[in-house]
């Protein structure tokens, strides 16, 4: 995340705070992350904060869109500072290991809804699932679904 965050919360209309900034560099230096690993990192950054402000924070932090929450399918919400361009994601079926996919390539997978059925349609999210590289040169089990903690490579 570029620029100072400090005037990065204050353009989104936000009060500058010590946890904020912390859980910012923490999404900054975790991308993909998830917020029970952000708490972990924020706390070792300025010690004692509760779980829930933490997610507090990152709730705010989403909904002002400083930072993306990403909500794979049956699995924790992981979130990133990569926002105000068109990328997907891709997730490893049995580590987790999170990725950036660049727009996709090719015929669009109804990227434009056939009928929006009176919504104004502002997000189409894409999640690619599939095996990382890591997990198929190890062998290890492709067809079991990768849940909360189990991931066992770093995002990227």
């Amino acid at each position: 995340m570029g620029g100072d965050l400090a005037s990065i919360l204050r353009d989104h209309g936000l009060q500058v705070t010590a946890q904020r900034l912390a859980v910012l560099r923490a999404v900054s230096k975790r991308p993909h992350g998830r917020a029970e690993d952000l708490a972990e990192d924020v706390r070792a950054e300025i010690g004692a904060i509760s779980r829930q402000a933490v997610y507090d924070a990152l709730a705010v932090l989403a909904e002002k869109g400083i930072i993306r929450r990403i909500q794979p399918a049956g699995s924790a919400a992981l979130y990133e500072d990569r926002v105000g361009d068109n990328h997907h994601h891709l997730i490893c079926r049995t580590c987790g290991r999170t990725v950036d996919v660049d727009c996709a390539v090719g015929r669009a997978p109804c990227l434009t809804a056939a009928d929006a059925a009176g919504y104004r349609i502002d997000e189409a999210e894409v999640i690619f699932w599939g095996t990382c590289p890591e997990c198929l040169a190890s062998g290890r089990n492709t067809k079991a679904h990768w849940s909360h903690g189990d991931d066992a490579h770093t995002s990227q």
